[in-house]
C-alpha cells in the first residue's frame, strides 16, 4: 500500500492552518507596505525641493520703474562661477557725516523677495548700517534653481564683491525664517574660509553677528513628519550642526505660536550654543515680528546702540 500518497492530504491540512493563513497574509501586507513606503521616499525625493522652496508664491516683486524710483537702491547683478547672474540690492546707510557703522546682510523668507526686505533694510539704515539683500536663484527676476549650496555661495560671493569694491567692515548677518538657515551657513563658511588663511596676508571677514529670526534646527528634522528619513533631505539647512561652533554673538528671535516652526527649534538652537540670546516674542510666523518693539531693542542691545 502507498502511505505516503495516503498522508499527503494531512500535510495540505496543516500547510493551510488558520496559522499559516495569518503569516502568509501578514507577508503580503509587509511587502505591499514596503513597496508602497519605497513609492512614497521616491516622490519624496522627487518634489521635495518644490515644497522646500516657493519662488511661486513669492511672486514677480517691484516693476522696473518701481525699484528705479528707490534712490538708494543700488542694484547688483553678479555673475557667479557656474555664469548664472544672480541679483542684490545694496542699500545704503542714512548720511550721518560718518563712515557706516558696518555691513548687514539681509536673506529672506521662503515666500518672500528681496523686495519685501525694504522695511528691516531702512530700519538697520537708520542705525548706521549700509544692508545687503542678495536674491536666491529662481525668486524674483534671478534665473536658476534654488539649493542650499548654490544660494549659500552666491550670497557669499555677493558678499566679498562688496567688501571688495567698498571696504572691509563688520558684517552682521541677519536671516528670516529660511534665511536664518541660509545665514548660519554662510557664517560657518566664513570661519572656516578664515581659519585656513591663518598667517595670511588676506583681510579675515569680521562677523559682527548673527540674527537668526524663526529659526528652524534644520530642514532635515522636518522629514520625520512625512514618514521619511533625515538623510533623504537633499538640503538640509543644518544650522544644529554648525551653530556650537560659532564665535560671533548670536541672537535669536522668535514667536511663541509660530505655527511653521514650533519655538522648540529656537529653543533648541538656544540651548546649543551658551552665547545665544534667545528673545520669545508675541505673534506667528507670518505676523511681521519686526513691528514689535521688542524685536528691535534686542538687536539694539546686540550691537551696543
Amino acid at each position: 500500500m502507498n502511505t505516503s500518497a495516503r498522508s499527503s492530504p494531512a500535510r495540505s491540512a496543516a500547510a493551510s492552518s488558520p496559522q499559516q493563513r495569518v503569516i502568509s497574509a501578514a507577508i503580503r501586507v509587509a511587502r505591499v507596505t514596503l513597496v508602497a513606503y519605497i513609492v512614497w521616499l521616491v516622490a519624496l525625493w522627487f518634489v521635495q525641493d518644490r515644497m522646500l522652496f516657493l519662488p511661486q508664491v513669492a511672486g514677480i516683486g517691484l516693476t522696473e520703474d518701481a525699484i528705479s524710483a528707490e534712490p538708494r537702491i543700488a542694484r547688483r547683478w553678479l555673475a557667479q562661477d557656474d555664469g548664472v547672474e544672480t541679483e542684490a540690492w545694496l542699500v545704503r546707510a542714512l548720511p550721518t557725516g560718518r563712515t557706516p557703522r558696518g555691513l548687514v546682510v539681509f536673506t529672506h523668507g521662503n515666500a518672500e523677495l528681496i523686495d519685501h526686505a525694504l522695511h528691516e533694510a531702512e530700519e538697520w539704515t537708520q542705525r548706521g548700517y549700509d544692508v545687503l539683500l542678495p536674491e536666491y536663484r529662481g525668486y524674483g527676476r534671478t534665473p536658476g534653481t534654488p539649493g542650499e549650496a548654490r544660494i549659500v555661495a552666491d550670497v557669499l560671493a555677493h558678499l566679498d564683491a562688496e567688501l571688495a569694491a567698498n571696504g572691509a567692515r563688520p558684517v552682521v548677518l541677519h536671516g528670516r525664517s529660511l534665511g536664518t538657515g541660509v545665514a548660519a551657513q554662510v557664517a560657518a563658511r566664513i570661519a572656516k574660509r578664515d581659519a585656513k588663511r591663518d598667517g595670511s596676508t588676506e583681510t579675515p571677514t569680521t562677523i559682527a553677528a548673527l540674527i537668526l529670526e524663526s529659526p528652524f534646527t534644520s530642514i532635515a528634522s522636518f522629514a520625520a513628519s512625512y514618514g521619511a528619513p533625515a538623510f533623504i533631505v537633499r538640503n538640509p539647512f543644518r544650522t544644529d550642526h554648525v551653530l556650537p561652533d560659532l564665535a560671533c554673538p548670536i541672537l535669536i528671535l522668535h514667536a511663541r505660536e509660530d505655527e511653521v516652526v514650533p519655538i522648540a527649534h529656537a529653543r533648541t538652537l538656544g540651548a546649543l550654543q551658551p552665547r545665544a540670546v534667545l528673545i520669545e516674542l508675541d505673534g506667528s510666523h507670518n505676523s511681521g515680528l519686526s513691528a514689535d518693539a521688542a524685536y528691535w531693542s534686542a538687536i539694539d542691545r546686540l550691537i551696543g546702540e
